[in-house]
């Protein structure tokens, strides 16, 4: 048995961590392309215009990630019926999600993309970056729901499949949009919308090649049903808005600091934070389904093992990003750095160092709060992550800006995550002596 959960758990784990490095990347190449083509405002622009994309990326995971969860557990006690229920019951969600989306972008993207800080400068190209993700929201949406269900219907090698081949045909048009065709801010933006339309074309094969398709207009979509599936995933959820709130709030405070440079040299960073936070949500969806899978089998202590690994994967996962930023930090901001401005990289390069140790504990708290989910604890899960992106980082990051400056904004991000991951290990313990002492996770 330990044999075959050590594969099972490879296998999950890889397939999906390889899969959250492609999105990962074509973010970095929308980064890096903006940057050649149109330089420190773009970039600023860019960073400006994100938080939305992490707000329509959380309601697709938290739609996904809550009714997978659900699907996972259905699946496991043979209730197939009640299963396929919430599939047709998260797509239904998500597109009406994702058409409030599009309405937003039509009469407030303007707006937005004032509030949330770009300046006469800035404000044409994030409005017209914003914009067009809004329009495209509801294939965002769909795609990250059928990629959660998809996994946890035992075929994680198509997801994995569907999210490179979505990401890296991004790459490439991305390069194509804004160099040969010339097509500027819009151009980043219509490429990056183009990849979960050949995601979802990749992963509608998973239901071409079974015997018996899902009856999608059967199944009403029911208020206990949605309600379901929003509080399974509200963990997930905040996990992405956090980040959309965090990175507006850093963006307001570095703003009155250092100006347009200081939030291009925050934007590098933060860009390629989103690797490695892209790196530990793949290791927290990867064991979604076999957490799932042995709750809903009543089998606790192979809940228990996967939970463990995932946690010492984890750790080695923080090292391995640590010392690998530490050594190649220089490169890796060069990278964006197209017009080799002094300012932006001394600026990128001390935030790297300090903000990059926050690693070691968020690896910790997005794990924890998946296994809570996947477990039915819902309201716990949903603490963790109300303390990791709202409760904890805003207000220290206020505080210790006014104190120590930009070393202070730095700073905060890892200590927020260093309190809420020792929140996160002791409400997962007593969950743990809570479900053995007595006899199963219920």
């Amino acid at each position: 048995m330990e044999k075959t959960l050590l594969r099972d758990f490879s296998k999950y784990v890889s397939l999906n961590i390889l899969g959250m490095i492609g999105v990962s990347f074509y973010i970095l190449a929308d980064t890096f392309y903006i940057a050649k083509a149109l330089g420190v405002n773009g970039i600023a622009a860019l960073n400006f215009a994100v938080p939305v994309y992490s707000l329509i990326h959380g309601v697709g995971l938290m739609i996904g990630i809550g009714g997978a969860a659900r699907f996972g557990i259905l699946k496991s006690r043979n209730k197939e019926e009640e299963a396929e229920g919430v599939f047709a019951g998260a797509l239904k969600l998500g597109i009406i999600a994702g058409l409030l989306f599009v309405l937003l972008g039509l009469f407030g993207s303007r707006a937005l993309s004032s509030a949330l800080g770009a300046d006469a400068v800035t404000l044409p190209l994030t409005q017209a970056y914003m914009a067009t993700i809004l329009a495209f929201a509801p294939f965002f949406i769909l795609n990250n729901t059928v990629l959660a269900f998809v996994r946890n219907d035992n075929n994680p090698k198509l997801a994995m499949t569907a999210m490179l081949v979505g990401s890296f045909s991004n790459v490439i048009l991305d390069y194509i949009f804004l160099f040969p065709f010339g097509m500027g801010m819009f151009g980043a933006a219509f490429a990056t919308s183009l990849s979960p339309i050949i995601s979802l074309g990749i992963l509608s094969t998973h239901f071409a090649a079974r015997k018996r398709k899902p009856e999608f207009l059967k199944h009403k979509m029911t208020r206990p049903a949605v309600v379901d599936i929003l509080n399974l995933g509200s963990s997930t959820f905040i996990m992405e808005v956090s980040s959309a709130v965090v990175l507006t709030t850093f963006n307001l405070l570095i703003l009155g600091l250092e100006g347009n440079r200081g939030v291009a040299a925050y934007g590098i960073v933060a860009n390629l934070a989103f690797v490695a936070v892209a790196i530990f949500t793949g290791l927290g969806q990867g064991v979604q389904p076999l957490i799932s899978k042995y709750y809903g089998m009543k089998k606790w202590e192979l809940v228990k093992k996967v939970r463990q690994y995932a946690l010492l994967t984890a750790a080695l996962i923080a090292t391995l990003i640590y010392v690998g930023t530490f050594a190649y930090s220089d490169m890796l901001i060069s990278l964006f750095n197209n017009e080799n401005d002094l300012a932006i990289a001394q600026l990128a390069d001390r935030g790297m160092k300090i903000y990059f140790l926050g690693f070691f504990f968020v690896g910790i708290n997005i794990v924890t709060a998946m296994f809570l989910s996947a477990t039915e604890k819902a309201r716990a899960a949903f603490i963790i992550s109300i303390l990791r992106g709202l409760a904890v980082i805003v207000p220290m990051a206020i505080v210790f800006s006014n104190i120590w400056g930009m070393t202070g904004i730095w700073s905060a991000f890892v200590l927020s995550e260093l309190i809420v991951a020792g929140f996160a290990l002791y409400l997962a313990t007593a969950t743990e002596k809570g479900a053995i002492a007595y006899g199963n996770p219920d």
